[in-house]
């Protein structure tokens, strides 16, 4: 944790830990070769939070080291549904719990849009 993620008490302002939530889907996606640039321009495809349910179970602090996780728990044909935690590391202690609910849209329409099947079958590693 840095400063600039931080209250002058040395704690996670509430707002920051949803930069570190979307840090970790750009990063999941990344994983299985979908750059959201590559999204965008290749397949005219971006993907937008929906919905979130945020759990803030344990405060991050200062020069905490924390570990994001993204699994997927349900495709649909244009949205995902994905479970997201913050642990600290390296005790592995859960401070954050998310639901999050993204939807897929159309890049040039801005209208919700079909999963390209390419798309799909990585992001759930079937590629």
């Amino acid at each position: 944790m840095y400063w600039e993620d931080t209250d002058a008490g040395g704690v996670v302002y509430h707002a920051g830990y949803l930069r570190f939530l979307e840090r970790a889907r750009t990063e999941w996606l990344r994983a299985r070769g979908l750059g959201q640039t590559e999204l965008r321009e290749d397949l005219a495809v971006l993907f937008v939070v929906r919905g979130i349910d945020v759990a803030f179970d344990k405060p991050a602090r200062l020069d905490d080291e924390l570990d994001a996780t993204v699994a997927l728990r349900h495709r649909r044909g244009a949205s995902l549904d994905l479970q997201q935690t913050l642990r600290r590391v390296p005790a592995g202690e859960i401070l954050t719990r998310a639901q999050v609910r993204v939807a897929c849209i159309d890049a040039n329409t801005w209208q919700p849009r079909r999963i390209p099947e390419e798309v799909a079958a990585l992001i759930e590693g079937k590629s």
